[in-house]
């Protein structure tokens, strides 16, 4: 809808973990996410992105919340002499085939933003980063001192400790400094796969949200399928948030908050002995938030 030169957009950030690797649903052979003007025939918000992602993804959408809207006159700005308002949406699904008309197709989340992942230890990107980062740093004398300190709380750098859920600014950083391909910076001079206009902004918001959210709201189970092990659902927690998780504390912090029951039955897992499978327990634990609840970080 355009409403004098204001161009109004929905925008869905569509996560599934399948095989312990946390992916989203893209458009355009994976430079886009789902995405469409809201129109006078929209009932409502949600329900013209859902409409948007049914045209072009055909894959089914349960969970879905607002996001974010941004509005920022110098990003996404295709309007001459005007803007666009990107609404954003978070949806939690289980990945299906999607022969929607939109080329829509699943990709994984670090694929774009490779230097979150860290669940085999620091990546080795991060020292590229830190080294293009200097000149920038350096670049504005007046300012050197915050950004540095800036770079280095961001990305953990300089001893400082990594924040997993600093997805945003560490992108946003990297788009003030130039490094990253929507920043209109040399392609051999970027870090990850870029997407189109404010697209990978966007995905890095539903990151930042969603490893927020599961450390104090259940909603990792909508990600999950109806039973599984609790091997399997520490697997997919560590995929969201990009580290890897100690196996006893997780385990315990399940069973205290008691949200898991045992469905009665078992799977092999690689190799050993059978393992209980549990499903959530849904209808005593909808929407109860998980006040305060810190993830158990493995110290190997």
């Amino acid at each position: 809808m355009t409403i004098g030169l204001a161009h109004a957009e929905l925008i869905a950030v569509l996560t599934a973990v399948t095989g312990n690797d946390p992916r989203v649903m893209t458009v355009r052979s994976g430079e886009a996410l789902p995405s469409g003007p809201f129109e006078l025939g929209h009932r409502t918000l949600q329900s013209g992105l859902r409409e948007w992602i049914r045209e072009q993804t055909a894959h089914p959408v349960g969970y879905l919340e607002q996001l974010y809207t941004f509005a920022d006159r110098d990003r996404n700005n295709e309007i001459l002499g005007g803007r666009t308002i990107s609404i954003s949406y978070l949806g939690l699904v289980r990945e299906q085939a999607a022969p929607g008309a939109g080329l829509p197709g699943w990709h994984g989340w670090y694929e774009y933003l490779p230097w979150e992942d860290h669940r085999k230890g620091r990546p080795a990107i991060l020292d590229d980063i830190a080294a293009r980062l200097a000149p920038w740093v350096a670049d504005d004398a007046a300012r050197a001192y915050g950004r540095r300190r800036r770079a280095d709380f961001d990305f953990g750098l300089n001893g400082a400790t990594w924040n997993e859920d600093l997805v945003l600014q560490r992108y946003e950083l990297l788009y003030e400094a130039g490094l990253v391909v929507e920043a209109r910076c040399d392609q051999s001079h970027a870090f990850g796969r870029p997407m189109f206009a404010d697209h990978r902004r966007i995905l890095a918001t539903g990151m930042a949200r969603l490893r927020a959210k599961i450390k104090y709201r259940p909603v990792v189970f909508e990600l999950m399928p109806e039973t599984f092990t609790l091997l399997q659902l520490q697997r997919a927690v560590e995929a969201l948030a990009g580290l890897t998780l100690h196996k006893q504390n997780f385990r315990r912090l399940i069973e205290q908050q008691d949200l898991v029951e045992e469905s009665g039955g078992t799977e092999s897992e690689t190799g050993g002995r059978p393992a209980k499978l549990f499903r959530f327990r849904r209808a005593v634990l909808e929407e109860r938030e998980l006040a305060g609840t810190k993830l158990p970080l493995s110290r190997n």
